[in-house]
């Protein structure tokens, strides 16, 4: 089914904005063209440098002069810092930060190693609080700015092979709310949101065909998501419109599915 795709309309205007993981076609990529697509400057970053240019080119195609990329390997100490010290440099004062870093797999509890357990939190959960340490350190002082995290119903519910993922994601919606009660009182705004399934082409290549159209089959709409609607309500919650919602997790598609 093709989603079709909405027409900007300037939610976004004037704003700075950075998709961590933003390079390829899933939420990432879709989120980078959404904010574009209202107005926003935007900085994407990815570990991997190659697939980082082909992803700025592309987006820089459709909005000359508002899109820069930087490296960054969200797993590495001081990374966000010097992420938002450049986004600064060459962008402008920050206002949004979409952390979208992922990481899969799948493995029995009693079977997984150490390695795999601390290397999924380190990606999905310690990423998001690094980065929302270091956002928050700037947007406090100036009293404005939007965080949006990407979480999952994973969080939620209970999937066998998924200990590692789903109590990443839950520690990903408890940050959210934590970071939104000490951010309110100087008007910047945590909330996350949490897509059922997204189809993209990296999903397509760790889980079988066999389980992708399960996991379809059993969504109300009878189909994944497109990345895009994702990354339209991520776009929601970072504009004005979302003024006064904060430490939410809102789900994209349906909780019980």
């Amino acid at each position: 089914m093709t989603v079709a795709t909405p027409e900007g309309h300037g939610l976004l205007a004037g704003r700075v904005a950075v998709v961590t993981a933003a390079a390829g076609t899933g939420i990432g990529g879709a989120t980078a063209r959404r904010l574009l697509a209202e107005g926003a400057t935007v900085v994407v970053s990815d570990v991997h440098a190659g697939r980082l240019d082909t992803a700025v080119a592309e987006l820089t195609a459709a909005a000359p002069g508002r899109v820069h990329g930087a490296v960054c390997d969200v797993t590495a100490a001081g990374a966000f810092e010097a992420l938002f010290d450049e986004v600064e440099q060459v962008a402008g004062p920050l206002d949004v930060v979409v952390n979208n870093a992922g990481l899969g797999g799948s493995a029995p509890l009693v079977e997984m190693s150490d390695e795999q357990w601390g290397r999924v939190l380190a990606v999905l959960l310690g990423s998001t609080f690094r980065s929302t340490r270091a956002a928050l350190r700037r947007l406090l002082p100036r009293g404005r700015g939007a965080i949006v995290n990407v979480a999952s119903v994973t969080g939620w519910r209970a999937e066998a092979g998924q200990a590692h993922y789903a109590a990443a994601k839950a520690g990903v919606m408890a940050l959210t709310r934590c970071a939104a009660v000490e951010a309110a009182p100087a008007g910047v705004r945590v909330n996350a949101v949490a897509p059922t399934l997204a189809m993209h082409p990296f999903l397509a290549r760790a889980v079988s065909e066999e389980e992708l159209a399960h996991w379809a089959s059993v969504q109300p709409q009878g189909r994944a998501a497109d990345p895009a609607e994702v990354a339209a309500m991520i776009t929601f919650l970072a504009s004005d419109y979302a003024s006064y919602l904060t430490g939410e997790v809102v789900s994209v598609g349906a909780q019980h599915a």
